[in-house]
């Protein structure tokens, strides 16, 4: 009989949320061959190419739980190899799973959705309440994979009480207001990927409207996999001149290769093309991307140890912030009270 090792976890969270997680770790899954954890050896042939992809809308598959890799699966399965290690590779798959604080956001949350939209002459559509005419800026957020429409939006809010935790502020209203953008990646971590590519043009066609339509200003935040919707948007404006229409843009926990955004890399020559800094906030506790990216993709990610870990120079905008000593995982990064959004709005410059 195999063994398995259950672990929970509670702890205490900003507005009295206790949240509860429980890990599992299965020692037999790292000669475990099957389809199930197939992507976890996965090439990178896609990170080299220098065009996106073709790829449509991968929300089809959202009811096919069944077939999916999704972030739970793929970490079951590096953490139950990585348990094979002993004490340590134990202590390893203990930190991969985790949460984004457990906040319900309401209904109102303001989304911009591309979710079953891709293929549609405008392919994003807003939801929930945008009555924040009297806020000077906003701030735009990119959830990673793994999420569907109800985990974007909850994200998105979390995102918003750590930034008004963050900034000071009395109330979510008084600061600037956090927009989620919604996208497909709650499927299989190749067509996650590809499905972050096609949303580039599309983000980039939303911002530009947003910069004609209204004008204040933008702060993009992207966490994981939604900094290379992120990267793919850049690229799609340097290509269209639209090089103004983004305050700043902020990676957390970037799930794309650290030499992606060097001068030579995939993203660099987007990054010195935009008229924006771009700050990379990156933790060295982050697990998941010090095993389960760099064990799927075979190259080391950009939230992990920033560019610095790679031997590429930066463009003149670009900056690493170390943020190791506030981030405990993969999951934190802009939780209130527990997260690097204290430091980062000093870095962005937000009042």
């Amino acid at each position: 009989m195999s063994r398995r090792l259950i672990v929970i976890r509670t702890r205490e969270t900003l507005h009295e949320k206790s949240v509860v997680s429980r890990e599992l770790s299965l020692p037999r899954q790292l000669f475990d061959r099957s389809e199930r954890y197939s992507d976890i050896s996965s090439d990178t042939s896609a990170d080299d190419l220098d065009g996106s992809p073709e790829a449509g809308d991968s929300n089809s598959t959202d009811d096919a739980s069944d077939r999916l890799v999704t972030r739970r699966r793929l970490l079951l399965g590096v953490a139950g190899g990585i348990g094979l290690l002993g004490g340590s590779g134990l202590y390893v798959a203990r930190s991969l799973d985790g949460d984004f604080g457990g906040y319900d956001a309401p209904e109102t949350q303001p989304m911009v959705t591309t979710r079953g939209r891709l293929d549609a002459d405008d392919p994003t559509e807003r939801v929930g309440s945008w009555d924040f005419d009297e806020a000077d800026a906003v701030v735009l957020y990119v959830h990673g994979l793994g999420a569907d429409a109800e985990s974007a939006r909850d994200q998105a809010y979390t995102a918003q009480l750590g930034l008004t935790a963050a900034t000071g502020r009395a109330a979510e209203s008084d600061g600037p207001p956090v927009i989620g953008y919604s996208w497909a990646s709650n499927v299989d971590w190749e067509p996650a990927k590809q499905t972050a590519d096609a949303n580039g043009a599309p983000l980039a066609d939303w911002l530009s409207a947003w910069a004609d339509d209204d004008g204040r200003p933008i702060y993009l935040f992207a966490h994981s996999l939604g900094a290379r919707v992120t990267g793919a948007t850049l690229r799609e404006l340097a290509e269209r001149g639209q090089t103004d229409v983004l305050a700043s843009v902020s990676l957390f926990g970037g799930a794309i290769p650290n030499d992606s955004v060097a001068v030579d890399g995939r993203y660099g020559p987007a990054i010195a093309a935009v008229d924006a800094p771009v700050f990379n906030f990156h933790s060295r506790n982050d697990r998941v991307l010090s095993w389960v990216y760099r064990a799927s993709d075979r190259t080391r990610a950009v939230g992990h140890g920033g560019l610095a870990s790679s031997s590429s120079a930066a463009p003149a905008s670009y900056t690493d912030v170390e943020v190791t000593d506030l981030v405990a995982d993969h999951y934190s990064y802009l939780e209130p009270e527990e997260g690097c959004l204290p430091r980062a709005v000093g870095q962005i410059g937000f009042e």
